[in-house]
């Protein structure tokens, strides 16, 4: 599960349906108007504004003070009231200061006769409108940061539900439907399942309610990737005491015939199959390249074996290993029933279980789950 700081925003755009990812480093939202306006607020303080969550005459708005002294309101409709409170229509900005000179302007407004209609309720084009007012007064720069584990976190999960990472003007991350999926029910279809993984991931999550399919469930149980399974060798390796212990989760990957690499060979070579069948000379020329990666990835695979088998010949404790930590099994994380054969003493020991007293839960190793279902919405 990831931190409740991290709010994943759907909006459509004409045809195009997008997904915004925002992670502040600020502390967590401590109210409900607070998550609504996350995205907001942690782009002015990366600004290095101050801002706060105000009631206005209907809904909240959000307030930064500039370093001119004057103000920054951010307002989604209040007479009347947004019907959509979690994402409101459209938007109107105004920056203000009552002190001489006096200043009032109206920076962006998007309501249906303002001259920013086309954008209705999309925060990125706000966000692009004020960031071209802030550049003008003189506001340092958004200060960039890398992305976030939360971040990254949550476009994995985008990007297994069909959607493709992209970069905006301004270079912002955002995630997309491809761009020639258009048909509105494969859009909700798609979405929907999307909202469905980052739900269960523990996202907290906005947009248009249009955007989902009200026929479909949204709720998901939690599925563990296979590139986290995976993930679970990496702490097997870190916790290993023995060239045994080492070696196993390696053995897994280069394994002549069923091994990790080699399957990944083979979905390499089968997508170029498949892909060149669309018979364009950029299909060829992605077929190709496809291969190329696959025979590259097949000789790697070659020289990992013969680095793995080297490491198995020392079969010895590692020095800066001390007996107690020599004893200790691995950790309870889920491995193939290979890996944990590889784990057991020799059976010329006659010992067939893992070393020392296992806990009751890891007595018996299970094989890896199942993998994933297929991203591809529909499937």
């Amino acid at each position: 599960m990831h931190p409740g700081n991290a709010l994943i925003t759907f909006e459509q755009k004409g045809s195009r349906v997008r997904a915004w990812i925002s992670a502040s480093s600020s502390p967590p939202a401590t109210s409900e108007q607070d998550h609504r306006y996350a995205t907001l607020t942690a782009a002015l303080r990366r600004r290095g504004l101050e801002c706060t969550v105000e009631y206005g005459l209907s809904d909240y708005i959000v307030h930064a003070e500039l370093p001119d002294g004057s103000s920054l309101i951010i307002s989604p409709p209040q007479e009347p009231p947004s019907e959509h409170r979690g994402s409101p229509e459209s938007w109107m900005v105004t920056r203000h200061r009552s002190a001489e000179p006096p200043v009032y302007e109206v920076v962006y407004d998007s309501e249906p006769d303002g001259p920013d209609a086309q954008h209705r309720g999309s925060i990125p084009d706000l966000l692009t409108a004020v960031d071209a007012r802030l550049d003008r007064l003189g506001v340092p720069p958004r200060q960039e940061q890398k992305r976030s584990v939360v971040e990254r976190a949550a476009g994995a999960v985008l990007y297994r539900a069909g959607f493709v990472p992209a970069v905006a003007v301004g270079g912002a991350h955002y995630y997309r439907l491809p761009s020639a999926m258009t048909d509105p029910a494969e859009q909700r279809l798609a979405v929907t399942r999307a909202f469905g993984m980052l739900q269960a991931e523990g996202f907290r999550l906005a947009g248009d309610p249009a955007l989902l399919d009200p026929g479909l469930p949204v709720a998901r149980s939690h599925e563990t990737s296979l590139g986290d399974r995976l993930g679970h060798l990496t702490e097997s390796v870190q916790a290993a005491t023995h060239t045994r212990e080492a070696v196993a989760p390696l053995s897994e990957l280069t394994a002549p015939g069923d091994g990790v690499l080699q399957r990944v060979v083979e979905i390499l070579n089968a997508t170029a199959d498949w892909w060149e069948g669309f018979g364009e000379a950029a299909d060829h020329h992605y077929a190709n390249h496809l291969r190329l990666i696959a025979e590259d990835l097949d000789s790697y695979a070659i020289r990992l074996q013969a680095i793995c088998n080297d490491l198995a010949d020392r079969h010895t404790v590692r020095p800066d290993k001390n007996q107690t930590q020599a004893s200790r099994t691995f950790p309870s994380a889920p491995t193939s029933s290979r890996v944990s054969a590889a784990l057991a003493p020799s059976p010329l020991a006659g010992q067939y279980a893992l070393p020392v007293d296992p806990p009751a839960e890891s007595s018996a190793r299970a094989a890896l789950p199942p993998t994933r279902p297929s991203s591809v919405p529909g499937r």
